[in-house]
């Protein structure tokens, strides 16, 4: 890459295994020794996380294999939502262009190549809110494809298109009301995005993927995916934030080469389609485990 490298901003807490494997990966990627890594790490909430936030601490200030690493010790619990949001503000303004990560995504040697090529190939495309780095287990996908919305399981924008993120989630909701749009938003009925957001606005979750979501959404912006997957998400169980329920139902092979051509910069409705018959089967494989528990129980 002969164009300067977007900086890469990891979030960090208070699991440590999780962060070292994250890390382990990250320094394993082509274009690491290049790369300006920022690490906020979030103050513990509580005295139970105190131990664990120093151990994560402790393990981020003796790690290397980056051209420049920027520590950030938050002084008080900012909070998952609040510290992603400011922290991808001030350095994307900073930079023009950003890669972001959490402790709990591994991702594959060519994660950051992907990334920065393709931040550089669609920079200048006004649809495009974002670059994605995770795709689900589905086979015979394009080699990469662009669907409405952004995400975040590892990914990529530019400062011009994080500055229509809407912070104010009852300001989304009025709007999808308003255009009648929450069929489209939850992938035909197939995932229920409308409900994380009113959760989000409740309180019940502190949730920033869903308003990005949402926000890019509402614009009519679209994010570019690979069709296998540079990032493995391995955050569920009992250490998880939000997801304390352990499933392998997102369990990937990350991809082992790297190939990328430029395509046109428009949405793939046939590759929605099969992320649409993946939450279909998601959903059936969860009610079918809730009917096992149910029958087991009843015997």
């Amino acid at each position: 890459m002969k164009k300067k490298l977007a900086p890469i901003v990891l979030f960090v807490y208070n699991r440590l295994n999780f962060t070292k494997r994250t890390l382990e990966a990250l320094q394993k990627n082509e274009l690491a020794n290049k790369s300006e890594l920022f690490i906020y790490s979030d103050a513990a909430k509580n005295e139970n996380d105190l131990e664990k936030v120093a151990k994560v601490r402790e393990y981020i200030k003796n790690i290397g294999g980056f051209k420049k690493i920027i520590t950030i010790k938050r002084k008080v619990n900012t909070g998952l939502a609040p510290s992603i949001i400011n922290a991808v503000t001030k350095i994307v303004n900073k930079y023009g262009k950003i890669i972001v990560l959490e402790d709990d995504l591994v991702t594959s040697r060519y994660f950051l190549r992907f990334m920065n090529e393709a931040l550089e190939a669609y920079k200048n495309e006004p649809k495009v809110a974002s670059i994605h780095g995770y795709i689900y287990p589905i086979t015979n996908l394009p080699e990469t494809f662009f669907i409405k919305g952004a995400d975040c399981w590892g990914w990529a924008t530019w400062n011009n298109k994080w500055s229509i993120f809407e912070r104010d989630g009852k300001k989304l909701l009025d709007k999808i009301k308003k255009k009648n749009i929450e069929r489209e938003l939850n992938f035909n009925g197939t995932y229920d995005y409308t409900s994380m957001l009113k959760n989000q606005i409740e309180g019940k979750i502190d949730s920033w993927a869903i308003r990005w979501y949402v926000s890019a959404f509402l614009k009519n912006m679209i994010t570019l995916y690979p069709g296998q997957s540079y990032v493995q998400n391995i955050g569920f169980g009992k250490d998880s934030t939000h997801t304390k329920t352990k499933t392998n139902l997102y369990k990937i092979n990350l991809v082992n080469k790297f190939k990328f051509s430029k395509i046109p910069a428009q949405e793939d409705l046939v590759s929605q389609k099969k992320i649409e018959n993946f939450f279909r089967s998601m959903k059936m494989s969860f009610i079918q485990k809730i009917k096992f528990k149910i029958i087991r129980y009843c015997k």
